[in-house]
């Protein structure tokens, strides 16, 4: 357990309750289906270390953001008090810390909780989402391949958003970000193969707009990654402007452009402190169009431009950004 956030959280709430281990019993050991990180090879208050080489921080919040964020993470502190036990408790506390940038206390939570709920496989699931975060990728893969073992064959669920959308509307289920993150993992890690493979059982698993337009983002980038070009434009030709995403229009907008119905001129947003979530997505995704269009030169330019919007390190767009530019040999 992390020193830093068991002081904090986890000592009073957690030990100080029903989950002390009983007199002379020994105290729960840690799931033993990945490694835990080596927290001692950080420098003091890093989340993690880039593709790059950079040591990363906790994004910086504005001041409404990280209020809002704090109130929701005293809540789930509160639940969490009331029933120290509680999976929906436990992981409402990963995703609330998570949210406040603290990434290894989040993946220290979940890790804590697999002790008291090891077949859970929404545990596997979040903490693989914070490991492909802080560039863990061979454990976030292992946890969701352990979180596909334990939803095979059961019904699917949606799964609550920690941050809703305008409407207030979920748009995935668990074994849809199983499977999502799962490509996510290998593709950023460079194994297209396994990427088109995780993608194709999340297009199977797709049910909401908003799932099926992220989904076929990723699947299109992997098959072009694998020359696969008529897979890729399958895929492509079930996507229509009039899609009815709430949240993915940054990722339809990408498809278009592969469509020849947007331009790259029009996605780029801005960049460096006035970096946003949706301008780093379009930025990796208009850098990646260059690249499998044969631009490389471009391509690298712009995922140089996206990672210095260095507050947006955590995002799928800007963790895709830094891991071509290490697949070129650096900036």
């Amino acid at each position: 357990m992390s020193p830093r956030y068991a002081v904090a959280v986890l000592a009073p709430i957690l030990f100080a309750s029903a989950c002390a281990p009983e007199s002379g019993e020994p105290a729960p050991e840690m799931v033993p289906e990945v490694q835990v990180a080596e927290e001692s090879v950080l420098p003091d208050g890093a989340e993690a270390i880039s593709l790059l080489g950079d040591t990363l921080f906790a994004p910086t919040l504005n001041e409404a953001v990280h209020a809002d964020r704090m109130a929701r993470f005293q809540e789930a502190e509160g639940a969490l008090e009331t029933d120290p036990e509680d999976v929906d408790a436990l992981i409402w506390m990963g995703r609330r810390t998570a949210y406040l940038g603290r990434y290894r206390d989040a993946i220290d939570i979940y890790g804590y909780a697999l002790t008291l709920h090891a077949d859970d496989a929404r545990l596997y699931r979040h903490r693989g989402h914070r490991y492909v975060t802080v560039r863990e990728f061979d454990n976030a893969i292992a946890d969701f391949r352990k979180a596909v073992e334990l939803t095979e064959g059961t019904p699917d669920e949606v799964e609550p958003d920690g941050q809703p959308n305008a409407l207030g509307i979920p748009t995935s289920t668990l074994q849809f970000n199983v499977w999502y993150h799962l490509g996510l993992a290998y593709y950023l890690k460079g194994d297209f193969e396994a990427a088109a493979d995780a993608y194709a059982s999340c297009a199977a698993v797709s049910v909401h707009p908003d799932s099926k337009v992220a989904t076929a983002y990723w699947r299109v980038m992997t098959l072009k990654r694998l020359g696969r070009a008529d897979e890729a434009e399958a895929v492509l030709a079930e996507i229509t402007p009039d899609a009815e995403v709430i949240e993915s229009t940054g990722y339809l907008d990408l498809l278009l452009l592969h469509k020849g119905q947007r331009t790259a001129e029009d996605l780029i947003g801005p960049a460096g402190s006035d970096a946003t979530l949706e301008s780093t997505t379009a930025g990796y995704g208009v850098g990646e169009w260059y690249l499998l269009n044969g631009d490389e030169a471009e391509a690298r330019r712009i995922f140089s431009r996206v990672l210095s919007g260095r507050d947006q390190w955590a995002a799928f767009g800007y963790l895709a950004a830094e891991a071509e530019l290490a697949r070129m040999g650096g900036r």
